[in-house]
């Protein structure tokens, strides 16, 4: 394995858990303090932060080095600066980490022939962050300390730091409805390296809700419900779809379940009236982004003329995006369906930094 590969497996790691809300450790508290205080002065110190990656991805890709001594001329030594120039600088552009321009190892701090000993001379500061860096590097090298755990909650802290910025997201409003469909095609089916782009089509579809519910009469004296939570399930949220809307007394209206590039079946329609069964639900949509053209639509169809013959309820099984196109058209001004799209983007705590920085790629680059 390369530093790049070593370095990407634990990011991979930190982001399954970052997206299941699980930012905690097993480390011992005073090294989990250490680490925040590094990691909360990682943008005024990337030089500082950038050095203590390599350190602990050198560590994992060889645990006999004495990662101390980070200059090849020193005894026993390994060359930090190339390593970091080579694999982890551009890896830590790529996630949008702070990065040097090409190397922690420029700083003038950090660059001393000396080894990160707990007397090394180098003038960092402040004096805690001195303290904290040399720290966490002698814990991981001379007591036992576990590099993958370290750098793992390094990874996940700056995670929750990046996806926190407050991005500025393009708002498009001169384009047709074929294009915003093929603009949203393009933000949803994008290949992420980080997870919660099935949260996307949701978001478009409660986008037009939002319009619809106060435009439309079908919708008067009916409430949209908020979001629930991605993670939260319906059987424990009391609720029937992933957008519901309600009587003005409570009870069920209308309900939506929406699939990611996930074939819809006669058993998700079966599925979805177990939900909605208890309700006088008067449409229940099952949309997804997958082709549907291979589909059992006889199977479907029979669930759909079942569920209609015994409750009343009318299943309507689509696909997202001419779901999207029915409703743009219906609607007077479809640059508000935008400008609802890209609030939902960025409040929304499943949306990632990538996610919005992507939206604004596309944006740029036109359809």
């Amino acid at each position: 394995m390369t530093h790049t590969e070593v370095l990407q497996g634990i990011y991979n790691i930190a982001i399954d858990e970052v997206t299941k809300q699980d930012y905690s450790t097993p480390l011992p508290d005073e090294t989990a303090e250490q680490i925040r205080l590094l990691v909360s002065r990682s943008e005024a110190s990337k030089g500082m932060m950038t050095v203590l990656i390599t350190l602990f991805t050198h560590k994992i890709f060889n645990p006999q080095q004495d990662i101390r001594y980070h200059q090849a001329q020193q005894p026993s030594g390994f060359a930090g600066r190339s390593i970091d120039s080579e694999h982890i600088t551009p890896f830590m552009k790529s996630v949008s980490f702070p990065a040097m321009s090409e190397s922690g190892w420029l700083t003038r701090s950090l660059e001393q022939p000396h080894p990160y000993t707990l007397d090394y001379p180098g003038k960092i500061t402040p004096p805690a962050v001195k303290e904290a860096f040399l720290q966490l590097i002698d814990k991981v090298q001379c007591q036992g300390t576990s590099a993958e755990e370290v750098l793992k909650y390094i990874i996940k802290l700056l995670i929750k730091q990046r996806d926190s910025l407050n991005i500025e997201l393009a708002k498009p409003h001169s384009l047709s409805i074929a294009q915003i469909i093929k603009l949203l095609e393009r933000h949803f089916t994008y290949k992420y390296t980080t997870h919660g782009a099935s949260r996307l089509p949701t978001l478009a579809l409660y986008a037009a809700y939002q319009y619809m519910a106060v435009n439309f009469p079908r919708y008067k004296d009916k409430t949209l419900c908020p979001l629930e939570s991605h993670n939260s399930a319906d059987s424990q949220s009391g609720r029937i779809g992933d957008i519901d809307v309600n009587n003005s007394n409570g009870s069920a209206f209308e309900g939506v379940e929406i699939k990611h590039e996930i074939q819809i079946t006669a058993q998700m329609v079966a599925d979805a009236y177990e939900k909605f069964k208890a309700n006088s639900t008067d449409r229940y949509y099952l949309l997804t982004t997958a082709n549907m053209d291979s589909a059992d639509w006889e199977a479907i169809e029979t669930e759909v003329a079942r569920i209609r013959q015994i409750h009343g309820c009318q299943v309507i099984v689509n696909g997202v995006y001419s779901t999207l196109k029915y409703y743009l058209r219906l609607m007077d001004d479809p640059a508000e369906f935008i400008d609802k799209y890209v609030e939902l983007l960025k409040h929304d705590e499943t949306v990632k930094f990538q996610h919005k920085t992507v939206w604004n790629d596309l944006v740029s680059k036109g359809v």
